[in-house]
């Protein structure tokens, strides 16, 4: 079910996962369009900037004088100081991929002190169609199945999901932080116990599958036959069924099915113990929930309601759960 209708091109952009706020590639210092072109072995002559997400970065994708075409991905740290970390992150994760896995190539990757940049192959794609259309949702859920199967155990050597300690700890964070909770609906506002479910989703979500753990419609493409899994800089490994979790809220949200529906139905979820998965789901509300009463980081105005929405179909999911 929808969360509301679209009355202007903010709610659009906040409903379609859209920040507002990409660099495009004219705006690039000298030097960055300069390394990417000597990457390259071409000079740019076009450029399409893409909308999706909520980087304050390049993301394009650019036509090269000698007639191929690529994607970039650029930030400066003078936009958002943790984007340069998390391009940077993507690229280690990026590089080291299987050929097999459905996502786009890295090409090249470099940077300097305060930037980063990406060079991927370019996709003759386009993100799924908002609100879902079923057969998009099912084609993308079985991709993802698929991706899971190819991603046990992990390719990569990466930190488990639940590695830092501060990552996801909303209602931790609300239960000191009463102001705000004070403002929850009354069903959350029991923020202890909330955070003492929460406490354990590390170990809730323990496993051996590579993880994308960032999964949105404005993080796919559908390219022909084939559904690619694209932005990895949050890649960790743990159970198959976490990014089916994380994920299920902004479907729900974007006009897709009901988690729970979703779930019951799912391949992925048939060895995923019930208890976990509630530790796991109360970790994710309350990242969304918390995260969604804050002030917005700078430049990036939408990022909040788009959490708050989340926050509200996955708030009704674990409620349905833990009754």
């Amino acid at each position: 079910m929808r969360t509301g209708t679209r009355t202007g091109d903010h709610w659009q952009m906040v409903w379609d996962g859209v920040g507002g706020n990409r660099v495009r590639w004219a705006e690039l210092p000298d030097m960055v369009r300069k390394s990417i072109e000597v990457a390259v072995g071409s000079t740019v002559v076009d450029a399409v900037s893409q909308p999706g997400g909520f980087s304050p970065g390049l993301a394009a994708r650019l036509r090269l004088a000698d007639g191929r075409r690529v994607f970039a991905k650029a930030v400066s740290g003078t936009r958002l100081a943790e984007a340069v970390a998390f391009h940077r992150r993507e690229a280690g994760v990026a590089g080291r991929l299987p050929a097999g896995v459905t996502a786009p190539r890295l090409l090249w990757s470099g940077g300097g002190d305060d930037w980063a940049a990406l060079v991927f192959e370019d996709v003759a794609g386009h993100t799924p169609a908002l609100p879902w259309r079923p057969a998009d949702w099912r084609r993308v859920h079985d991709a993802l199945v698929t991706l899971a199967a190819d991603l046990t155990p992990s390719p990569v050597d990466l930190p488990p999901i639940g590695h830092d300690p501060g990552l996801f700890s909303g209602w931790r964070s609300l239960a000191a932080e009463p102001a705000l909770a004070a403002v929850l609906e009354p069903w959350a506002r029991d923020v202890d116990r909330l955070a003492e479910l929460e406490a354990g989703w590390p170990e809730a979500a323990a496993g051996d599958t590579l993880v994308h753990f960032d999964l949105r419609a404005d993080n796919i493409l559908l390219a022909g036959e084939r559904v690619l899994f694209v932005d990895w800089p949050h890649a960790a490994v743990g159970a198959p069924w976490v990014d089916l979790l994380c994920m299920l809220p902004s479907v729900a949200m974007q006009g897709g099915p009901a988690p729970a529906d979703v779930w019951r139905a799912s391949p992925l979820t048939v060895r995923a113990d019930p208890a976990a998965v509630d530790r796991v789901l109360a970790a994710l509300t309350g990242f969304f929930v918390h995260s969604s009463l804050l002030p917005a980081p700078p430049g990036l105005v939408t990022l909040r309601r788009f959490q708050r929405l989340q926050g509200e179909q996955a708030l009704a999911w674990l409620r349905s759960r833990l009754r």
